[in-house]
């Protein structure tokens, strides 16, 4: 069945938290496809008034959804102006560099490449590069003295893959930051973002598919092609991170290449009349409508308080009865739903315990943390 399983895989791998502004749950299962490629991350307290989730769709193997969730909301906490108090810009600037205020260059494809970036990626991935990867970590990984006075903050590293351009595959991007009153979404790519307002639903990210006339006319411009309503035949999406072999155009700058990963941001300010808001990959949004998924999320929690329990529902829901066709992809969901009446200045939940209210630490060299997920049963990736 080529990338699809004779049987679909249907256990879910799921997660509650809270804290004083807001409950959350959220759920990923493989289903038909032959690998789980879907990361999400989830942070309540990335500081003492902010929350972080995010989902990352992943193509062609899920390395770069990994590391997005790995690393993406870390440029978030670190660029100056998240410390000035400008979610946006550093929103913006975990996905691409902006230097003298123009684009240069996207920030986690930058992070992506060299020796660093194919190590971290292999860890990522599949068995026999975590292997390669954590022996080339302990030969090649710059020593605390090295990296000292070092401006950037993604040490580079020398080795055997110095070269190294970065990863034809890629990720969606779609990731949601409460600060106070404030919803900052920002988006590249087909994953989406809704938020339930007395009832109705309000999308907080566009989908960017290729036959969108301003994805058409950049991809065109770039020399790119659109088939069957797929960049260069290929893929079926505008905007993400990774596939370097269409943003490789060394005379357009990153916003202007075939494929980009500059999102789209979106803010609204948050009040009573505001219930939940749902983050989830294009494997739902396929098989169900905005409207029609606040609709469902809303009966279901007229009788369940599991925030988790509800995504469930909807995977069961969208799950097809066979492969291929709508509801055979992965699917990852995040509910969050906002605590009445709305007090920026709440603090943590002090019954909450483990890792879902810690907060985030800023270091880039964090392993593996228990606040990204992925499948722990997908076969691994090709």
């Amino acid at each position: 069945m080529g990338i699809y399983l004779s049987t679909p895989k249907t256990e879910k791998v799921s997660e509650d938290g809270e804290n004083g502004r807001l409950r959350y749950g959220l759920s990923s299962m493989q289903g038909w496809r032959s690998t789980m490629e879907d990361a999400h991350a989830a942070y309540p307290d990335l500081d003492s008034s902010t929350s972080f989730f995010g989902v990352y769709d992943g193509h062609g193997g899920k390395g770069v959804a990994k590391f997005c969730a790995k690393y993406l909301h870390q440029q978030v906490v670190k660029h100056e102006t998240y410390l000035a108090g400008d979610r946006g810009t550093s929103l913006q600037q975990s996905f691409l560099r902006i230097l003298n205020r123009r684009i240069d260059g996207c920030r986690m494809d930058e992070m992506m490449r060299g020796q660093r970036g194919w190590r971290e990626l292999a860890i990522l991935g599949d068995k026999m590069d975590k292997l390669t990867g954590m022996i080339e970590g302990l030969i090649w990984s710059p020593r605390s003295g090295e990296v000292k006075g070092n401006i950037d903050d993604w040490p580079t590293e020398e080795g055997p893959h110095s070269d190294y351009n970065g990863p034809n595959s890629g990720s969606t991007a779609c990731v949601a930051v409460i600060r106070k009153n404030q919803l900052l979404v920002a988006n590249a790519g087909d994953s989406r973002c809704v938020l339930s307002r007395k009832g109705q639903a309000h999308e907080m990210s566009k989908d960017h598919k290729p036959d969108l006339e301003l994805e058409k006319e950049r991809i065109l411009n770039a020399g790119g092609f659109i088939q069957c309503g797929r960049v260069n035949g290929t893929l079926n999406l505008a905007r993400a991170i990774g596939d370097m072999e269409l943003k490789k155009d060394k005379s357009l700058p990153a916003e202007k290449q075939i494929l980009t990963a500059n999102p789209d941001i979106n803010t609204v300010e948050l009040g009573d009349d505001d219930d939940f808001f749902v983050l989830a990959c294009d494997g739902i949004w396929d098989c169900m409508s905005s409207q029609q998924l606040v609709d469902f999320v809303r009966e279901q929690l007229d009788t369940e308080t599991k925030l988790s329990a509800v995504c469930e529902r909807v995977f069961d829901r969208c799950l097809a009865p066979s492969a291929p066709g709508e509801g055979c992809d992965n699917m990852t969901m995040i509910l969050v739903q906002f605590k009445k009446p709305f007090n920026s200045d709440s603090p943590k939940n002090p019954n909450d315990s483990g890792t879902s209210t810690k907060e985030q630490p800023a270091s880039s060299d964090q392993q593996h943390d228990s606040n990204v997920h992925e499948n722990p049963e997908d076969p691994e990736s090709k």
